[in-house]
């Protein structure tokens, strides 16, 4: 298997392209500190910056409030692709939620399509928005049972699909369905665009300010891990993987991380549609604006649980894979994603809980948060200013049918439970930590306890206590970015422990580095590793 060469760029295009300004902390008292608001929204992907704006744009005074970096999470290392067709999504859903669900989810991501429009042409944004169809095809016979089965569901939920056998990609395919009339476009572009207008209509945004507790109460109260506090009637929890179990929607969402190359071709020679395969693991091609006679071909694929390794070895798969099919392609830049799965195909957005007033929530787009975020922001919208729109009962978190979804259920805690029982009997101790090489990490028992042990370039050692902060599954280290993830419900950290990514929203615990006999500093502390 090949690697990418030498100077490509480990980064999402879409970030390094778009950097943005920088927003100040949410501080107690301090310059960033924030009056009461009638909305907050905690989370500043598409989702939350979407509902942030739909809701500033209906006149309500609204706080925006993100962890990191605006648009730098899911959002910045998206394909950003923007279509109401999906993959096999319609007979997925329709073999669960029914005919009607089905039309109603192709009527709203259509909607959404056609927001991204009408909204880049009001403000102006130049965002690179381009027209195209999208296509999901199949080169051999065992997905093209598939690929029919999906046209005749896309086409009775009301998408214009057609069937085909030509295609514009550089190879054969047996057979394709075609949906005219989608789009794709600069994720970063739009959305910073649409933050400069939230803040002109009066909006606050506040950046590196990680939401830890919600008390719903009149009003509602947030509280930062910096202690600062926020009042407002209404919160969003649009934080890609909700922070608060409350809702109990951790038992009905499967968390996947998906890898992206993108490698430079001569504009004569890229395809112009979206496409995408459920064979190989999944495979998706797009391509955007690059330089002067040259475009982006985006391929994302090797979808996978995090935490399971062996992730150098995926950007390899994907790497020959686009060698293969597009000859000539020099990779320029590489990252990654996650998102999470419904057991029923269809994201939640709604209410945070049955019990819930004032509280609502936004997840499990299943890899197509470009629409479901912008979506997002026309349901909450409409919501919190009486004009619903007409599938809000679609997305309600509170659904459940325990017979059809059954399956997907028991699936997703199945892995759940193998991973938080059966990681904790494996782990050898100081021989594995003698193994681990410059720039690698590994799970290891010592004293009794798995840590989390990584050694630095330096030959230095770092070690953490191994136990997510989210619901005590063992994290995993991953190869390719040198961060420690949780193969239970997604939570990211960094080498210092730091949260990536929740639903985490406490740091790893710092150990120390192994003493003598394999105990370490912090062996008499409480830990349940």
């Amino acid at each position: 298997m090949t690697s990418l060469p030498t100077g490509y760029a480990p980064s999402s295009y879409w970030m390094s392209s778009a950097p943005g300004p920088s927003h100040p902390a949410l501080d107690p008292g301090g310059e960033g500190s924030a009056p009461d608001v009638e909305v907050a929204v905690v989370g500043g992907g598409i989702a939350g910056i979407c509902t942030a704006w739909e809701l500033a744009r209906a006149g309500r005074r609204v706080a925006l409030v993100e962890a990191a970096r605006l648009a730098a999470g899911i959002t910045g290392h998206t394909t950003a692709k923007l279509s109401a067709f999906q993959g096999l999504a319609y007979q997925e859903i329709r073999g669960v939620r029914g005919e009607e669900a089905a039309r109603l989810y192709a009527r709203s991501q259509a909607d959404a399509v056609d927001r991204v429009r009408q909204v880049a042409d009001e403000l102006g944004i130049d965002c690179d928005l381009e027209e195209c169809p999208a296509f999901t095809y199949a080169e051999g016979e065992q997905a093209l049972e598939q690929v029919r089965a999906e046209a005749e569901a896309a086409s009775s939920a009301g998408l214009d699909a057609s069937f085909t056998t030509g295609t514009d990609l550089p190879f054969p395919v047996a057979g394709a369905i075609e949906v005219a009339g989608q789009a794709q476009f600069h994720p970063r572009k739009y959305l910073l665009a649409l933050v400069e207008d939230l803040v002109a209509r009066g909006g606050l945004v506040f950046e590196h300010s990680r939401v830890v507790s919600l008390n719903e109460g009149h009003p509602c109260r947030l509280t930062t891990d910096r202690g600062a506090r926020l009042r407002a009637r209404d919160v969003v929890v649009a934080t890609a993987y909700p922070i608060f179990d409350r809702a109990l929607l951790f038992p009905r969402l499967e968390v996947k991380r998906e890898l992206v190359v993108a490698a430079v071709l001569p504009s004569d020679r890229a395809p112009h549609g979206m496409y995408l395969t459920p064979e190989n693991g999944t495979r998706s091609v797009r391509t955007a604006p690059y330089r002067p006679g040259q475009r982006l071909l985006i391929v994302t694929g090797e979808k996978f649980t995090p935490g399971v390794g062996g992730v150098e070895q995926r950007y390899a798969r994907l790497i020959d894979w686009t060698h293969d099919r597009f000859p000539g392609a020099e990779p320029a830049f590489r990252w990654s994603a996650q998102d999470n799965w419904t057991t029923d195909h269809v994201p939640y957005v709604g209410p945070l809980h049955p019990a819930s007033r004032h509280a609502f929530v936004a997840t499990g787009f299943a890899g197509w948060g470009m629409t479901g975020g912008v979506l997002t922001g026309r349901l909450l919208a409409g919501r919190l200013t009486g004009r619903p729109v007409p599938w809000e009962g679609l997305y309600d978190p509170r659904r459940l049918n325990p017979v059809r979804e059954a399956p997907a259920l028991l699936k997703v805690q199945a892995t759940v439970a193998r991973h938080f029982i059966g990681d904790r009997l494996s782990g050898d101790g100081t021989d594995a930590v003698r193994d681990i090489p410059p720039g690698g990490g590994a799970v290891v028992r010592l004293g009794g306890r798995q840590r989390a042990v990584h050694r630095d370039e330096g030959g230095e050692l770092h070690t953490l206590s191994a136990c997510c902060t989210h619901l005590g599954c063992l994290v995993r280290f991953n190869d390719a970015e040198r961060t420690w993830e949780c193969p239970c419900h997604g939570s990211r950290f960094a080498i210092d422990g730091s949260v990536l990514q929740g639903p985490a929203v406490r740091p790893l615990k710092w150990i120390g580095d192994p003493g003598p006999g394999g105990r370490e500093p912090g062996d008499d502390m409480e830990d349940t590793g």
